[in-house]
C-alpha cells in the first residue's frame, strides 16, 4: 500500500506540474494562434482595402468597451486582496518585510523605466488614431451604436481603487472577523477572471478590427509603429534582466545572472508555451529550495512575489501608455505621467494573476487620467499577446533574483550549494518535484501560523 502511493506519486507528479499548465497551455496556445492570423489578416485588409479596413473600427472599439466594463471588479478585488496579502505577509516579520519592501522599489523602478525609454523612442508618433464617433459615418451608425449600446457601461476606476484601498484597510484592522469576507471576495474574484477569460477569447475578433481600421487608415506608418514598440519593449525587458537585476544580483551575491538563466530554461520554455509565468510556479519553489535558499524564505518570497515582483508588467504599462496617448495625438505631460506611475505602482499588484488582467490594468490607468485615450486601446490589444511572453519571462527572473537576494539578506540561503547547482554540478532532480508536490513549499508545514500567509497570497495569483 505504500509502494502504490509512491508509484502513483511520481505518475500523477508530473501530471500535477504538467497537467494544469497542459489544459491551460493548449488553450492560451490556440487563443495566440488566433490572435497573430487576426492580426495578419487585419494588416493585410488595411493595406489592400484601406476603406473596408476603416470600416471594422467598431469591432476593436466594442472589446475596449468590454474590457472597460471588467475594470472596476479586477481593480477592486485585486486590491482589496492585494492590502489584505500585505498585512499577512508582513507578519512573518523580517522576511515578509524585507520582500515586501524589496517589491515594491523593483516595480516602482521598472515602471519609471518604462516611461523613460517611451519618452526616448516616442512610440505611436505619427499615427493620429481618431476615436470611434470621429471616424464612423453618420447614417449607417444606428445598427453599430445600437449593438454597443448592449455593452454595460463602465465604473469610475478611481472612486473604485479608493473604495477598494478603504475595504481592504477595514478588513486587515477586523483580523479573523475578517477573513469570511476575504474568502468572498477571492471567490468574486474568480469569477470576475472567468468572465475576463470569456472576453479574451472575443481578442482575435477585437484585433482584426481595429488593426484593420488603423493600418487602412495610416498604412505602413501603424506596422512600422507597432513594431518599434514591440521591439523596444523586447529590448528593455532583455537590458532590465542583464544589467539591473544582473548587477544586483552580482552585488549582493556574487553569482552570475547568465548561469541563473541557464538553469531555469526548463521553466522559460513552460512560460514561453504558456504566456504565463504561474504555469512554472511550483517549479521555481522546488528550484530555488534546491539552489539552496531556505524553505521559509522560498515560501514567503515567491508566491508574494507573484503578485507584487511584476518588473515585465511594470514596463510594459507605462510604455503602451505612453504608445497610446502619442498615437492618439494627446502626449501625457510630465505632471500627468507621475501620477499615471503612482496609480499604476498600486493597480498593477495583481496584474498578472489571469489573461487578460494586465489590458485591463492598462485600460484603468488610461481611463483614470484620460479617458478619451481608451479608444486607441485596440491597437494595443492586436499586439498584446507579442508581449506577453516577454512580460511573464521577466516577472519570472525578478522573483528568482528575489529569492536569491533576500535569502543572502537574511542569511537563509547555502551560497556553496548555489554555486555548485548554478555551476551546473549539482543538476535538479526532476523526481525530487513530486514528493513536495505544492504545498510544503508555499506553507511551510504549520510550523508556525504566520507562514501559512504566502499560500493565500498565492490563492490571489491563481
Amino acid at each position: 500500500m505504500a509502494a502504490q502511493p509512491e508509484e502513483r506519486k511520481p505518475a500523477m507528479g508530473p501530471s500535477t506540474g504538467g497537467q494544469p499548465p497542459a489544459r491551460k497551455k493548449d488553450r492560451t496556445h490556440w487563443l495566440y494562434i488566433m490572435v497573430i492570423v487576426a492580426v495578419v489578416l487585419g494588416a493585410a485588409i488595411g493595406l489592400v482595402f484601406p476603406e473596408v479596413g476603416k470600416s471594422l473600427k467598431p469591432l476593436g472599439t466594442a472589446f475596449v468597451a468590454l474590457i472597460k466594463m471588467i475594470i472596476a471588479p479586477v481593480i477592486f478585488c485585486t486590491i482589496v486582496l492585494g492590502v489584505g496579502s500585505v498585512a499577512r505577509a508582513a507578519t512573518v516579520g523580517k522576511v515578509g518585510g524585507l520582500a515586501l519592501g524589496y517589491f515594491i522599489t523593483m516595480s516602482t523602478f521598472a515602471l519609471a523605466i518604462g516611461l523613460v525609454v517611451g519618452n526616448l523612442i516616442h512610440p505611436g508618433a505619427g499615427l493620429h488614431l481618431q476615436p470611434y464617433k470621429a471616424a464612423a459615418g453618420g447614417g449607417d451608425g444606428g445598427l453599430v451604436d445600437f449593438l454597443m449600446s448592449l455593452i454595460p457601461g463602465d465604473i469610475p476606476v478611481l472612486p473604485t481603487l479608493v473604495l477598494a484601498l478603504l475595504v481592504g484597510f477595514a478588513l486587515q484592522s477586523m483580523g479573523k472577523a475578517g477573513e469570511p469576507v476575504l474568502h468572498g471576495i477571492q471567490n468574486i474574484q474568480a469569477v470576475v477572471f472567468k468572465l475576463m477569460m470569456m472576453i479574451m477569447w472575443a481578442a482575435p475578433i477585437g484585433a482584426f478590427g481595429a488593426i484593420a481600421a488603423v493600418v487602412g487608415a495610416t498604412g505602413w506608418a501603424a506596422i512600422g509603429s507597432m513594431a518599434i514598440l514591440m521591439g523596444a519593449f523586447y529590448l528593455t525587458c532583455a537590458l532590465f534582466i542583464v544589467v539591473v537585476l544582473g548587477s544586483l544580483l552580482k552585488v549582493v551575491t556574487g553569482l552570475n545572472i547568465f548561469a541563473l538563466l541557464k538553469y531555469l530554461a526548463r521553466e522559460y520554455l513552460l512560460i514561453f508555451s504558456t504566456s504565463s509565468s504561474e504555469s512554472a510556479l511550483p517549479r521555481l519553489i522546488a528550484k530555488m529550495e534546491h539552489a539552496g535558499v531556505s524553505k521559509p524564505v522560498v515560501g514567503i518570497t515567491v508566491p508574494t512575489g507573484y503578485s507584487f515582483n511584476l518588473d515585465g508588467t511594470a514596463i510594459y504599462l507605462t510604455m503602451a501608455s505612453l504608445f497610446v496617448s502619442t498615437a492618439m495625438g494627446m502626449p501625457m505631460n510630465l505632471g500627468e505621467q507621475i501620477s499615471l506611475l503612482v496609480f499604476m505602482i498600486i493597480a498593477s499588484k495583481g496584474a498578472a494573476g489571469v489573461t487578460g488582467a494586465g489590458l485591463a490594468t492598462l485600460a484603468a490607468g488610461l481611463q483614470s487620467h484620460r479617458p478619451e485615450l481608451l479608444d486607441g486601446m485596440g491597437v494595443i490589444v492586436g499586439i498584446d499577446k507579442f508581449m506577453s511572453e516577454c512580460r511573464a519571462l521577466t516577472n519570472f527572473t525578478g522573483n528568482a533574483v528575489a529569492t536569491l537576494l533576500i535569502g543572502k539578506w537574511t542569511r537563509e540561503i547555502d551560497m556553496e550549494q548555489t554555486r555548485a547547482v548554478l555551476a551546473g554540478q549539482r543538476p535538479f532532480d526532476e523526481l525530487s518535484l513530486e514528493p513536495d508536490a505544492h504545498g510544503p513549499a508555499v506553507a511551510p508545514e504549520a510550523a508556525s501560523a504566520p507562514e501559512q500567509a504566502p499560500e493565500r497570497v498565492a490563492a490571489t495569483v491563481r
